[in-house]
């Protein structure tokens, strides 16, 4: 099955020479989230600008569900929604008026029992016929969610898609994603809640300087980079580590009461098993374990550091 968004060979020059996007190659399969992740001024926004058109690529190609966005650009743009990072509404509009003339722009026929589904999924419904001039920030964000989809898009474009917007309706709005997802839509996320990537993300990408970094899995990500630590509570206090334990590179704390073991999947370190041998040989009992996962915003701000 070819991909719903293959990119091939993209850059992005300006005309002060400034390089926003160089050589990208990406494809993002038909019926996942893809976390597109970056610092500031990484190339996240240019990049979804270009794919939507907004942008005009310096070279490559960019193909939509099989339809080069320069030659069939129409029947592009009709598979895509996209929910930009910056608020763009009419302000003397209802809600009700904006996501239909949304609809209207790309040729569907009125649908009123969609709309209406929609803004109740958004939480929207009471404010149907209030102006977008009385929204808070966080309504009107979701405003701009409702027109994205009033067209039935296949694949989502999210560029930030929850900033000011709190907590509940935060999650109100990823339940509404997992639905989409669930229904066949493709989305495409950039977030600085991380959080909200890791618990949502089928695969994640990072981009930094324009530039491709990594893209993977997440769940084999997290597995490959994620650090971990196995933290042992002591039942009798020791001074000092013994040297039969030099080679797990094992913290003990300033009191004696804990021993922390942190190792990782590149790490030439033995694994687990063999320090609990190794603690046994040495007459060290433990009265409790825990363990520790590190997070994928963890593994972005490494990926990152590195890539500067």
């Amino acid at each position: 099955m070819q991909p719903a968004i293959s990119i091939s060979g993209v850059s992005k020059t300006y005309a002060s020479g400034f390089s926003a996007l160089k050589d990208i190659n990406l494809d993002i399969r038909h019926g996942e989230i893809f976390a597109l992740l970056g610092p500031n001024g990484a190339g996240k926004t240019t990049l979804i600008s270009i794919v939507c058109g907004i942008v005009n690529r310096s070279s490559g190609t960019v193909m939509v569900d099989g339809h080069d966005i320069g030659r069939d650009y129409r029947a592009a743009r009709a598979l895509i929604g996209l929910v930009p990072q910056e608020l763009t509404v009419e302000s003397f509009e209802t809600v009700w008026a904006a996501l239909s003339y949304s609809r209207g722009l790309f040729g569907k026929a009125p649908n009123p029992a969609l709309i209406e589904q929609i803004l109740k999924d958004l939480s929207l419904w009471d404010k149907r016929d209030a102006k977008i001039i009385t929204l808070s920030g966080g309504m009107k964000r979701r405003v701009m969610i409702g027109k994205a989809l009033a067209h039935e898009p296949k694949i989502l474009f999210l560029d930030e898609p929850t900033a000011g917007v709190d907590v509940e309706l935060r999650q109100d709005m990823w339940a509404m994603v997992r639905s989409l997802r669930e229904s066949g839509v493709t989305i495409i996320l950039t977030t600085h809640y991380i959080e909200e990537a890791e618990e949502m993300a089928d695969r994640v990408g990072v981009i930094n300087r324009g530039e491709i970094v990594l893209v993977e899995d997440k769940d084999e990500l997290m597995r490959k980079l994620g650090r971990k630590q196995l933290r042992m509570e002591l039942r009798k206090k020791l001074d000092t580590v013994p040297p039969s334990l030099a080679g797990y590179g094992l913290e003990l704390s300033p009191d004696g009461d804990t021993l922390t073991y942190t190792y990782d999947h590149q790490s030439d370190r033995p694994g687990v098993a063999s320090l609990l041998r190794d603690l046994e040989a040495a007459d060290i009992a433990f009265r409790d374990l825990d363990t520790e996962n590190s997070s994928l915003e963890e593994i972005f701000v490494n990926l990152v550091r590195k890539a500067s």
